[in-house]
């Protein structure tokens, strides 16, 4: 069947949203309505007007973009599909001098080392239905207006490069759930959360220890309505280990990639704790 590569834009959010639902990730209307608003994407569309793959490519500060939304439908996949769109978005963030990464599901690493990509490092989804614990908001404030310098700051610190327009989105669809810890009268750590098509997804979790980490993490949680989603980081292993024993599952692990040979992971990884999706870094 013939196929037309394209630019994709709000007309195509239908078949940005089925290609969601056909992988069963969490991604709802407001997810692509924020990538497509401040980033690039490509779709091919089939000759019966189906929206059969996407690729989109978000830009973050000068030096790099994420990688995000590599789908292909179930009964259009092996067709070369997520291959030509993932190279064309490479091409247009080198053209730029970005360096691209992305997060990748077990089934998507080979492909991408096939690409040029390779591993820096690792987190897993953890999956809350069932609450075994009590969760409290001991040590957390609100976030509030005059908090956003200093968390802007500690974000760039942490992700490599600024991304304000994404903390206000999250901040602003869950304004409950966004949240801080104060330590000396600076910011030692912030928690965001976002609904989604399956469950509530619970980060960007930023802090500068495990300990002030745990907490954001309980706050939030005492927040949340079920089911809950929550990436965290394999170097936090004892703050996965808290959430095990939360009733947390592990859904799938997920790995940090970048590419080509200059590729690099940015920022301080020492102060990711929850990541705020593969799809958004």
């Amino acid at each position: 069947m013939a196929s037309t590569e394209h630019a994709l834009g709000e007309e195509h959010l239908p078949g940005c949203l089925k290609l969601s639902r056909s992988a069963n990730w969490n991604q709802n209307e407001a997810d692509w309505r924020l990538m497509l608003g401040f980033g690039r994407g490509w779709g091919i569309t089939t000759a019966d007007g189906t929206l059969a793959a996407s690729t989109v490519a978000l830009p973050y500060g000068a030096g790099f973009a994420w990688i995000a939304m590599v789908l292909v439908l179930p009964e259009h996949r092996r067709q070369g599909y997520a291959s030509r769109l993932l190279r064309v978005a490479l091409a247009a963030m080198a053209s730029q001098l970005r360096v691209s990464l992305l997060d990748a599901t077990p089934a998507g690493h080979d492909v991408y080392v096939q690409e040029g990509f390779r591993d820096f490092w690792g987190f897993k989804r953890f999956a809350l239905s069932l609450s075994h614990g009590k969760f409290t908001g001991e040590g957390t404030v609100p976030l509030k207006e005059a908090h956003w310098p200093q968390i802007f700051a500690l974000d760039a610190d942490a992700f490599g490069g600024s991304r304000e327009a994404v903390l206000r989105n999250l901040a602003d669809r869950q304004p409950g759930m966004a949240l801080v810890a104060e330590r000396n009268g600076a910011i030692a750590g912030f928690v965001l959360a976002r609904e989604g098509r399956e469950a509530l997804q619970v980060g960007p979790l930023v802090a500068r220890d495990e300990e002030t980490a745990r907490r954001l993490l309980g706050a939030a949680l005492a927040k949340a309505r079920l089911p809950v989603y929550v990436d965290i980081t394999d170097r936090a292993a004892s703050l996965q280990a808290w959430a095990l024993a939360q009733g947390f599952a592990i859904q799938r692990p997920f790995t940090r990639m970048a590419h080509g040979p200059g590729g690099y992971a940015p920022g301080d990884a020492s102060l990711v704790f929850c990541p705020a999706g593969p799809e958004l870094g």
